[in-house]
């Protein structure tokens, strides 16, 4: 079984106990997790998007800090059983790092999703891999 196969199994096992997906990242990676939450709700499978709303991100940054923009809607939003997919090129980014520690504090699974090769190149397999876990899902 691949990586791939194994992430869209645990991503189903979820969606049977009728918990979520929250995927989020930075930049290219953010669009990224849009997408994907997209397509996971255009087949009615529960999936949020932590990049979407640009209102609880700056108003998070401003009072908080950056580094909790996506901690914060985890412990608003997420439930034991849900999973947390973290979308970056470097591995490194602090609010994504401090996001699945909130994460696992909740009882949430982190999925620290896989990278390859430099910045460009690791987004387009990211992207890749995306539409494999969404084909994969919609086929069983």
């Amino acid at each position: 079984m691949t990586e791939t196969q194994r992430i869209a199994n645990k991503l189903l096992k979820c969606f049977k106990r009728d918990n979520k997906i929250l995927i989020f990242g930075n930049g290219g990676s953010a669009q990224q997790a849009n997408h994907f939450a997209a397509e996971l709700i255009h087949e009615g499978l529960a999936a949020i998007s932590l990049t979407s709303d640009m209102s609880v991100i700056t108003a998070t940054a401003n009072d908080f800090s950056y580094k909790e923009i996506f901690a914060r809607q985890i412990a608003a939003l997420g439930k034991e059983g849900d999973i947390v997919i973290g979308l970056s090129t470097s591995g490194k980014s602090e609010n994504i790092l401090y996001a699945y520690k909130w994460a696992k504090k909740l009882g949430l699974e982190v999925i620290d999703f896989p990278r390859r090769g430099p910045t460009p190149r690791c987004q387009e397999f990211q992207l890749r891999q995306l539409h494999k876990i969404w084909e994969y899902i919609c086929e069983q």
